[in-house]
């Protein structure tokens, strides 16, 4: 019998995993640091806060008093000079109703310094509403409306919408010395204007970009040195105007060419 050899089996190397090592210290000194920093800056709010002393208020005090200023702004100025929220204090006055814009800062140690700037009525809205500069309306319900401002009215939500055109329009009109006394727009989207002399000016609701040209290229300078005669001028047309004069017979109801004598004019008639 032949010998059989045996056949050794290779002996496996055993598998050995190596933890990382972690350095406790290296989790530990940032979490003392940040405990350190928080802790910090409670002890020194505790120990700067104080009372309020004083608060410093300064604007034209046209529509709205010092006094009302300070009870808006009362239960957060009871926190403390640090404690209070200058931005919360800025929106509770920017919240009455006069009031524009307003800067408000800390003085050391106990000082509160306040500066406001009034809301300034550029135009009266609907019938006793109030537009700033911007066209914002800040004043829904006047008790007192300026009787120089001009009107603009228009559909809920189009005040400023209202207020751009208005002041495009009054812009362009004052080198043939022209003014706007009042601007409407109505529920369908027609246009209506009203002169400082008086003078209709009825725009539509179609094409308002290109009649308001006409009107403002050709028609101003019509009818600037003849106010007194005219009563409206009706843009309602595809390439031309009518002029209605005070004074002429009157049209059937229902003429859309309105009433009075009328001058049907093209674009580029002198």
């Amino acid at each position: 019998m032949g010998r059989k050899q045996a056949k050794r089996r290779k002996q496996k190397k055993a598998r050995t995993f190596t933890l990382p090592r972690i350095r406790i210290g290296r989790i530990v000194a940032p979490l003392v640091a940040v405990g350190i920093v928080v802790a910090t800056y409670h002890v020194t709010i505790f120990l700067l806060d104080r009372d309020i002393a004083a608060i410093e208020i300064s604007g034209p005090f046209q529509r709205v008093t010092a006094l009302q200023i300070e009870e808006a702004i009362g239960s957060e100025v009871d926190k403390g000079f640090v404690g209070a929220n200058l931005d919360r204090i800025r929106a509770d006055i920017v919240a009455l109703q006069w009031i524009d814009q307003a800067r408000v800062a800390r003085r050391w140690p106990n000082r509160l310094t306040i500066a406001v700037t009034e809301q300034v009525p550029a135009a009266i809205w609907g019938e006793r509403g109030l537009l700033n500069t911007r066209g914002d309306l800040f004043v829904s319900a006047a008790r007192h409306t300026p009787a120089e401002l001009p009107r603009l009215s228009g559909p809920d939500g189009s005040s400023a919408r209202v207020a751009r055109r208005y002041l495009d329009v009054r812009d362009k009109l004052i080198p043939a010395g022209l003014d706007l006394r009042s601007i409407h727009l109505d529920a369908r989207g027609a246009w209506n204007m009203t002169l400082g002399n008086g003078i209709e000016v009825r725009i539509g609701r179609r094409n308002v970009g290109k009649r308001t040209d006409l009107f403002l290229d050709v028609v101003a300078g019509i009818i600037s040195g003849r106010a007194a005669d005219i009563e409206y001028v009706d843009m309602r047309y595809g390439n031309g105007f009518t002029i209605g004069w005070k004074g002429g017979p009157q049209t059937p109801v229902g003429d859309a060419q309105g009433e009075g004598k009328k001058l049907l004019a093209s674009r580029g008639a002198e």
